[in-house]
């Protein structure tokens, strides 16, 4: 048998070889160290590309941690980090082409009302292009990625690549992991404090959202506090379900999801966001719904109205300052909420004769950054809906709550009534709860399209609509099997 080290002692295996040693020899003796790192790197790059085109589905996991990692490391790295998604996708869909040379690709598995829901939302986006309101094709080409395009692009490639129960079980280990390296990462900046390089960037301006009463709310390495307590708070009610009703796992696999689970909600707490309160609360009335169980829906209900009363008319533990925070959550005349509302009068007066909204990239960080004088730009929406209806007008608001409402009861409807395996209908119900909570979320803060729980919930929405279709044949074996697949 030909092994790696007789193919070395082949001439001309070892010529090339010896090539390259000497030529990088030669670069770090005329540049220094960068040389070397610059040819490390174009290796990485090479043996990644090799992967991708190789085994295509491996671009999933990649954009996964991607979606948990980059945003982090562009605060070390003063590099657009946030494009490498962007090149991932498309490396993919060449991935996918050039295989289909040497063996059927089955493009048919994109076939799905999520695909076509997802195309038309996406060909809204695209015509925000002429919207005569829009004042910069540079926003347009920033914005549209996380409202539209990272969505249309992930959920074909999914449906294809990532749709089988073993992807599901693989999904909740990366998933699970990264929200356990989130919690700890913000634990580090809530007892130690935060680096210098987290401090640059809390001195850029971002001190003003994270620095409250000489407190800070811990972002760890995500975008911001928000997207981190509401994507922990996510994993939180997706991970405890899964600890607690999942029986056919085992106990080492029920214990991980109860770190998960657990570190989730802390995580959420210590992140000093009122709004991320809103996952756990609407994924757990999710859960109830899913469970048709009168005992369970009224031991619920008591503990939600407990909950309620708790936060809204007691006092207990009110020196702690996360609930504190949380408390004003609950409260109709906290300063904030009736900022949030005087500004969404404002908005409802400006678009009333534009339907079509401002043009896709108008409000937020990308208005400041390429329309920083329009009024769009300079009135905050602090909500992923609002952004959409100032974006794209009533016309798209509509039609993106359709969407998202289909999907929500085409997942809640295939656990209740198509879902006959009780392990599937577990995870599945997981999955559709934290859609739900997340749902809720995006009315308090823009969390839905950003990363990672934007990537997150794409492949959600894939599992809610493919779980169906999992025949219980292969369902067995490929359950006992989550990691055989990445080999």
């Amino acid at each position: 048998m030909s092994t790696g080290s007789s193919k070395l002692g082949q001439f001309k295996v070892l010529i090339p070889v010896i090539l390259g040693l000497l030529l990088v020899t030669l670069m770090i003796a005329k540049t220094g160290i960068m040389a070397a790192i610059f040819c490390l790197g174009l290796v990485f790059v090479a043996v990644l590309l090799y992967r991708l085109f190789t085994i295509p589905r491996l671009g999933i996991i990649l954009l996964v941690i991607q979606g948990f990692t980059v945003i982090g490391i562009s605060r070390y790295v003063p590099a657009p980090l946030g494009l490498s998604i962007d090149g991932v996708l498309i490396l993919l869909y060449l991935a996918l082409f050039f295989k289909a040379f040497s063996e059927k690709v089955k493009w048919d598995k994109a076939k799905s009302h999520l695909t076509l829901l997802v195309g038309m939302w996406m060909g809204y986006i695209f015509l925000q292009i002429v919207n005569p309101e829009a004042r910069s094709i540079e926003a347009w080409f920033y914005a549209m990625r996380g409202l539209g395009l990272y969505q249309f692009l992930v959920i074909p490639l999914a449906f294809i690549l990532f749709n089988k129960p073993k992807d599901l079980q693989l999904f909740f280990i990366i998933w699970g992991v990264m929200s356990i390296l989130g919690t700890l990462k913000g634990l580090m900046q809530y007892t130690i404090g935060v680096d210098p390089y987290e401090q640059a960037w809390l001195n850029a301006g971002s001190y003003k959202t994270h620095i409250l009463f000489g407190k800070l709310r811990v972002f760890s390495f995500y975008s911001d506090a928000g997207q981190f307590g509401a994507a922990q708070g996510h994993a939180g009610v997706v991970f405890c379900i899964l600890a607690i009703f999942r029986k056919a796992a085992s106990k080492k696999v029920r214990a991980f999801y109860l770190v998960v689970g657990v570190m989730g909600l802390f995580g959420m707490l210590i992140s000093g966001t009122r709004g991320a309160i809103s996952v756990p609360g609407m994924g757990g009335i999710m859960y109830l719904i899913l469970s048709k169980n009168i005992k369970m829906l009224t031991l619920g209900a008591v503990f939600g109205i407990g909950v309620y009363v708790f936060f809204a008319h007691t006092t207990l533990m009110h020196s702690n300052p996360e609930i504190r925070r949380m408390r004003t959550a609950f409260d109709p005349n906290d300063a904030s909420l009736q900022v949030r509302l005087a500004n969404q009068r404002k908005l409802k007066s400006y678009l009333a004769s534009r339907p079509i909204g401002g043009g896709v990239g108008a409000t937020g960080n990308w208005g400041q950054r390429f329309t920083p004088h329009t009024f769009l730009a300079n009135t905050a929406t602090d909500s992923w809906y609002v952004m959409i209806w100032a974006d794209t007008g009533v016309v798209g608001l509509w039609y993106y709550l359709f969407m998202v409402f289909f999907i929500l009861i085409t997942g809640a409807y295939n656990v209740m009534f198509r879902i006959k395996n009780e392990d599937q209908k577990v995870m599945m119900t997981a999955i559709t709860c934290g859609f739900a909570g997340i749902m809720m979320a995006s009315y308090g803060n823009g969390v839905f399209g950003q990363m990672p729980t934007g990537i997150v919930m794409y492949l959600s929405m894939v599992f809610m609509f493919s779980s169906k279709s999992w025949s219980e044949e292969t369902e067995e074996k490929e359950l006992k099997e989550p990691l055989k697949s990445i080999q």
